[in-house]
């Protein structure tokens, strides 16, 4: 996805930089070259020699390196990239950023730079919470410079928790392909590795009629799946939105499907088909009245109404085993509270998907309809277990994952 790109990471000097080596391979991964720049704290944290090996390049650390700047090279550095990665952006760095102070290579190159740059902060909550580094980012914001993060999350401190956790590798790689593919207009879709490709996703409940004023629902928000959605349009597709009952705008850009009912989710699924990749975030309802009222029921002598359940239609299991117009990517959501992967390994096998999005949504999670997710992809490649992050960031790296299923 960021083939032929070039990327210069400025890795500072906080304890987060251990999470900068996972980014080069993920850059890499996608094709991107990844030249590296320690600054002196960074070297506290990473060496030179894991963030070469990594990247496959040199590292450059000294401004007064008689080799590497024989010919300036810290101005060969600032514009012989297309965009600059600040990760770890330490309080430290963003201030000098915001008074343009270049005192190492790292903030040299920061200020002669023509390119656009990109800023991962990372701190201690309070020192994120400081009304001066708050002004510094601001400032950095109105010059165009972009962010991503800070997360709430546990800190390296014992004991202390809050805001200002690096973001997650995964989040910052959505960010950079985001910079480098942005929206061609501001009604057209993203030019990016799904340009001209339909993604289909459905996202939310249903809710199935008992009578005209009650239904069978659950507790899904919708925020996973049109966070999916999203992700997918920036990265240039043309995406349908199939969404059950929610209270979370429509995502722009997107062509939304309203529907209630189960039935008429796979209605519209396979009214909606053909489609490259199908991501299936619904929390679609198990089960449906086999006969609604036509009035509401009412308390009387008969006592408790028994309602008989018959069985709804499998989304995932009929487009993932469709016959004629299954999309190449099928990827499936398996939201238990209970053996999460054996019945989730269980699901991917028996459905026809290709990966599913597995998370433990156990009494006191707050996973379901919550703003964050803690996931496992699995896949034909096995199990991999993400970091807890925002939505927008998990979905991110769905996206990122079905585009190298649907590449592959």
């Amino acid at each position: 996805m960021l083939a032929d790109k070039r990327i210069l990471l400025v890795i500072s000097g906080g304890i987060a930089a251990y999470k900068s080596l996972d980014l080069i391979r993920r850059l890499k991964e996608r094709g991107a070259s990844v030249r590296v720049v320690l600054t002196k704290s960074a070297e506290h944290f990473v060496t030179p020699l894991s963030a070469g090996a990594l990247s496959g390049d040199r590292v450059y650390s000294d401004l007064f390196d008689l080799t590497g700047e024989h010919d300036i090279g810290h101005i060969k550095l600032s514009r012989d990239t297309d965009l600059i990665v600040v990760a770890p952006a330490t309080a430290n760095i963003l201030a000098k950023m915001a008074a343009g102070i270049a005192d190492d290579l790292a903030t040299n190159i920061l200020l002669a730079t023509d390119k656009p740059i990109l800023a991962a902060p990372a701190m201690n909550p309070r020192m994120w919470a400081n009304a001066a580094t708050r002004r510094n980012v601001a400032w950095l914001k109105d010059q165009g410079i972009a962010t991503v993060g800070p997360n709430v999350g546990a800190m390296a401190e014992r004991g202390e928790t809050g805001e200002g956790r690096m973001a997650e590798p995964m989040e910052i790689v959505a960010a950079v392909e985001a910079i480098l593919t942005p929206a061609a207009s501001a009604g057209g879709a993203a030019s990016g590795p799904l340009t001209r490709r339909h993604v289909l996703v459905t996202s939310g409940p249903t809710h199935e009629p008992i009578d005209p004023v009650r239904f069978l629902a659950n507790r899904s928000s919708g925020k996973q799946g049109h966070a999916v959605a999203i992700a997918a349009a920036r990265l240039g597709a043309r995406v349908t939105l199939v969404s059950g009952p929610v209270t979370i705008p429509d995502p722009a850009g997107v062509t939304v499907v309203r529907v209630e009912t189960a039935q008429q989710m796979l209605a519209a699924v396979e009214a909606a088909l053909p489609a490259d990749i199908a991501i299936f975030a619904a929390a679609v309802a198990d089960w449906r009245v086999a006969t609604a009222a036509d009035e509401k029921i009412k308390k009387g002598p008969g006592g408790v109404p028994q309602l008989a359940l018959v069985e709804n239609p499998d989304i995932l299991a009929a487009i993932g085993r469709h016959p004629t117009q299954r999309p190449k990517v099928v990827i499936g959501f398996a939201a238990e509270t209970e053996n999460l992967l054996a019945n989730a390994a269980a699901k991917l096998k028996r459905k026809g998907a290709d990966a599913i999005v597995a998370n433990d949504v156990s009494p006191g999670t707050g996973i379901m309809g919550g703003d964050r997710n803690h996931v496992r992809f699995l896949s034909g490649d096995g199990v991999e277990d993400w970091p807890e992050g925002g939505k927008d960031a998990v979905a991110a790296m769905i996206i990122a994952k079905a585009v190298q299923l649907l590449q592959g």
